[in-house]
């Protein structure tokens, strides 16, 4: 990853965010009441929000890399990151929609949630973070224990 980005790296990416959170304010996403009545189909309207926000990434991200061979503001390469499916993406996968069904937020609408004064949702941020650092902390002790297991049998 290059670090020479251009100077309206930041601006730009503190705008996106800021465009983001007034789509997700505007469009009910960030009212978990509202995400709560997608989810048990009795408000279908979201449908339409993520599909068209599905459709302009798609798009931007179909002309971006047919027509420039690298990012505008970073100058990295083009290339595609394929994970593979393991036993980590499939429990974060289950831990994420079981938050989201739950708490009728997810991580990005949830700070959008606060903007619109919803402050109670400060406790589902503190659990995001919790949780966060719960599992980089599993993690660091698996990896440290395999490694360990890996030395002692050398």
């Amino acid at each position: 990853m290059s670090r020479d980005r251009h100077p309206l790296f930041m601006p730009l990416v503190v705008l996106g965010g800021l465009i983001q959170g007034f789509g997700l304010a505007y469009s009910g996403m960030a009212r978990p009441e509202v995400v709560l009545d997608f989810l048990q189909f009795d408000d279908l309207g979201l449908v339409l929000v993520m599909g068209g926000a599905a459709v302009v990434s798609g798009v931007t991200f179909f002309v971006a890399t047919r027509f420039l061979d690298r990012a505008p503001l970073t100058g990295d390469t083009y290339g595609r990151r394929v994970k593979s499916m393991d036993r980590n993406v499939a429990v974060g996968g289950v831990v994420f929609g079981v938050g989201w069904g739950v708490s009728g937020i997810c991580p990005g609408a949830a700070y959008a949630s606060v903007g619109i004064g919803n402050l109670p949702i400060l406790w589902a941020i503190a659990g995001m973070f919790v949780g966060a650092y719960a599992q980089a902390y599993w993690r660091s002790r698996s990896e440290t224990v395999s490694s360990e297991a890996v030395t002692a049998d050398d």
